[in-house]
């Protein structure tokens, strides 16, 4: 299964020529997949998150671009999990046209799991793991 999420692109996401700037693809992506698991319950503060795994670093963030996105809008960020390891996940995405029909970028992104008292990789818990279920490839 995978997820497809709208995102907003501002006017200030934009280069001197109107277009997305590269590096702002990135942090759609990062919109995209935070907001689906925010609404699983996940949260950066331990106390609140539903999650026991809130402590992840990307490791990992390739990205090919391919029709760039002119001005602001709401482009569609289709991600999904390509492989859930021990330690750590691989997302598959692209970045559509509002319509899904062009694909704007796409890429991976890998996620490592950190034990936050010694930020070395350690396993992701079965809850983390059966959330994840829902974005299987």
């Amino acid at each position: 299964m995978s997820h497809t999420r709208p995102v907003q692109v501002h006017f200030d996401d934009l280069d001197a020529m109107g277009l997305l700037h590269n590096a702002h693809y990135g942090v759609l992506v990062e919109r995209a997949i935070g907001a689906f698991w925010a609404e699983l319950g996940w949260h950066f503060d331990p106390a609140r998150s539903r999650f026991k795994d809130v402590f992840l670093a990307v490791r990992e963030f390739q990205i090919t671009y391919h029709v760039p996105i002119m001005g602001a809008g709401e482009p569609l960020v289709h991600f999904w999990m390509e492989r859930m390891g021990n330690t750590s996940g691989i997302y598959g995405f692209r970045v559509l046209s509002p319509d899904g029909q062009t694909v704007h970028a796409e890429g991976r992104r890998v996620n490592v799991n950190l034990d936050p008292a010694t930020l070395r990789p350690t396993p992701f818990s079965d809850e983390t793991r059966d959330a994840a279920k829902a974005l299987a490839a």
